[in-house]
C-alpha cells in the first residue's frame, strides 16, 4: 500500500469514526423555554397538554392555531371601536358557545384587533387564562396592571441570555409560591427553581384583580381580574406550568390549583398560535424547518454553495507560460572575437588592449592615478609596492614602448607581452 493510499484510508476511518460518535451521542437537553405543546423539552407544555381532558373531564379541548380575532370573529365585517369593548349593545359576530381561553407564553403579545375581540370576549361571560412574564401594553391599559422583574430588567436579561447560549438548567435556588385559597386537596406553598419565578404584579389605580397566589415577599403572581359577565386569570409565572415543573412531586399541584379557577363544563380554548404560528404553513422548506438534521443540511448546502461561488466566480488567470533561462554566451562571444583577431597579421589591436587594462590595474590596485611609465620616480613607487627588482620593472616597460611603437605586432611578440603582464600580476597582486 501506496503512502497516499494509506492516509486517504486513515482520512475515511476517522470521518466515519466521527459519524458514528456524533449519531450515538446522547441529545443534550434543551432548556430553551418554548412552552409548545408537542415539546417534552423541560420548558414545553406537554404533560400539561396531555393532562387536559383528566382536569377538565368531559370539556372539549381545542388547539386554536389562529389569531385571537380570527377565532373569535369569524366574520370581520365591521370596524371595532375600542371605546365601546364593553358596551352591553355591542353585537359583534363571537361564538356563541362560552368557553375558556388558555394562553401560556413566554410574553403575550396582540394586535389591537386581538386585544378588542378577546375584552369583547371575556365580557360577554367567558374565562381567559393568560401565563406570560410580560404582557400586551394594550391589555396592560386596558386591565390597569403590569409586571415587574424581582431583579434589575438588565441583570435579568444578562441573566437569561447565558443561560440561553449556554443551554444551562436553571439555578438550585429555591423561591415559595403561596396559593391564598387552595383548593380541597392542593397545597398552599409551593417551591420552584427561582429563576422560574422572577416577576410579579403590579396593581394600577382602577384595577379590580383578586389576588389568588404571592410569592415569598407577598407581590402578587395569580391575579383573577372581572371584565363584564367574564374574567381573565392571569399568571406572571408560566415556567410553573412547563414540564419541568410538573414532573416534580411536590410542585405538582400548583399548575392544576391555579387552573381550577376556569369554570366547569365549558369547552377549552387551548392557544399555540402566538408559539408555532398558523396551522399548515406553506412554506416550501417546511420540512427541512422542522428537522434539525435536515435543517442543518440545509445550512451547509448553502454555505457550500456560497463558497463554491465566490472561489468559482473569480476570473480564472491564464496559464504562464515556463521561460528558460538565457544561456550564458560571454564565453561563445569571447572565442568568436579572439577568432576575429587571430584571423589577422597584426596583433597590435589585442595588445594595445591588454596594455590598457593593464594600466587600469595599475591606477586602481597600485593606488597609481597619474601613471606615468616614463617618469623615474614612478618606476621607482612601483617596484616598490609591487615588490620586484627595479630592473624587471624597466624591461617591462621597455617590452611594453616597444610593442606600443613598433609598426606591427607579431604573435610571438604578443604572446612574449602576455607573459611578462601575467608574471608581473602575479608577483604584486
Amino acid at each position: 500500500m501506496t503512502r497516499f493510499r494509506a492516509f486517504f484510508l486513515g482520512l475515511v476511518l476517522l470521518f466515519v469514526a466521527f459519524v458514528l460518535v456524533e449519531y450515538f451521542r446522547p441529545t443534550p437537553t434543551n432548556w430553551r423555554p418554548t412552552f409548545i405543546n408537542r415539546d417534552k423539552i423541560p420548558y414545553g407544555t406537554y404533560v400539561l397538554f396531555d393532562a387536559l381532558p383528566r382536569v377538565f373531564p368531559g370539556q372539549a379541548i381545542t388547539t386554536i392555531r389562529q389569531p385571537i380575532a380570527n377565532q373569535l370573529l369569524p366574520t370581520l365585517n365591521e370596524d371595532i371601536n375600542p371605546d365601546s369593548v364593553l358596551s352591553p349593545q355591542s353585537q359583534l359576530p363571537l361564538l356563541g358557545q362560552a368557553a375558556s381561553y388558555i394562553f401560556i407564553n413566554a410574553d403575550f403579545y396582540c394586535s389591537r384587533l386581538d386585544r378588542d375581540a378577546l375584552l369583547r370576549y371575556v365580557a360577554a361571560g367567558n374565562t381567559a387564562f393568560i401565563a406570560a412574564e410580560q404582557f400586551d401594553n394594550l391589555l396592560q391599559d386596558t386591565l390597569h396592571f403590569d409586571t415587574k422583574p424581582a431583579l434589575d430588567l438588565d441583570s435579568l436579561m444578562a441573566r437569561r441570555f447565558q443561560r440561553s447560549r449556554r443551554n444551562l438548567a436553571p439555578a438550585s435556588q429555591q423561591a415559595s409560591l403561596t396559593l391564598l385559597s387552595p383548593p380541597r386537596g392542593a397545597a398552599g406553598q409551593y417551591r420552584f427553581p427561582t429563576d422560574d419565578v422572577q416577576w410579579h404584579f403590579e396593581a394600577y389605580t382602577g384595577c379590580r384583580a383578586t389576588v389568588l397566589a404571592i410569592d415569598a415577599q407577598r407581590r402578587p403572581v395569580l391575579l383573577r381580574v372581572p371584565l363584564g359577565q367574564g374574567a381573565f386569570v392571569l399568571s406572571s409565572t408560566p415556567a410553573v406550568f412547563s414540564n419541568y415543573t410538573l414532573l416534580q412531586p411536590r410542585a405538582t399541584t400548583y399548575a392544576f390549583a391555579a387552573l381550577s379557577v376556569l369554570p366547569a363544563a365549558r369547552p377549552v380554548f387551548w392557544d399555540e398560535y402566538q408559539k408555532q404560528g398558523t396551522l399548515g404553513e406553506q412554506s416550501l422548506l417546511r420540512v427541512l424547518k422542522q428537522n434539525t438534521a435536515l435543517r442543518w443540511a440545509l445550512y451547509t448546502g448553502l454555505a457550500g454553495l456560497a463558497l463554491f461561488t465566490f472561489f468559482e466566480a473569480r476570473r480564472r488567470q491564464r496559464v504562464i507560460p515556463v521561460l528558460k533561462p538565457l544561456p550564458n554566451t560571454t564565453l561563445l562571444f569571447t572565442r568568436t572575437v579572439a577568432a576575429l583577431y587571430r584571423q589577422g597579421a597584426n596583433h597590435a589591436l589585442i595588445a594595445e588592449k591588454k596594455i590598457g587594462l593593464f594600466r587600469e590595474q595599475l591606477r586602481h590596485r597600485l593606488q597609481e592615478p597619474t601613471l606615468d611609465l616614463n617618469d623615474e620616480a614612478t618606476r621607482e613607487r612601483l617596484a616598490q609596492k609591487a615588490g620586484i627588482p627595479r630592473a624587471q620593472v624597466d624591461d617591462l616597460i621597455k617590452l611594453i614602448h616597444r610593442v606600443e611603437t613598433a609598426p606591427q605586432v607579431t604573435a610571438t611578440d604578443l604572446l612574449r607581452l602576455s607573459r611578462a603582464l601575467s608574471d608581473f600580476r602575479k608577483a604584486a597582486f
